[in-house]
């Protein structure tokens, strides 16, 4: 499945600025701040956010899960939770104000 070109284009409408860069990942659209991916259209539908790995995961996401492991610091959102203008900018805004906090990545 390919990610949702509708909700990646809300998404960049909410986070595109000069320390962030769009890049396709594991069929999806992440969008990358300094090199460190904060959110991302998810290839399987919905969007995929980064978050603090020792924070509580809230009812209206999941830990994501690749390859049948758990990785821990991202959080699966499904399409339904985001169709709203205010819970999308918030998943957003959430993904990036983390990735703000990681190191940048060599080079970015």
């Amino acid at each position: 499945m390919a990610y949702d070109e509708v909700l990646a284009e809300r998404v960049r409408d909410l986070v595109m600025g000069p320390d962030v860069a769009e890049q396709r990942m594991f069929g999806g659209l992440a969008f990358l701040i300094h090199g460190n991916m904060a959110v991302a259209a998810s290839g399987q539908g919905g969007l995929l956010v980064r978050v603090d790995p020792d924070g509580p995961v809230p009812d209206d996401a999941e830990p994501m899960v690749m390859r049948g492991r758990v990785m821990r610091g991202w959080l699966r959102v499904e399409g339904d939770a985001v169709q709203g203008d205010a819970e999308l900018a918030g998943w957003v805004r959430r993904g990036v104000d983390f990735a703000r906090t990681l190191p940048p990545k060599p080079g970015k």
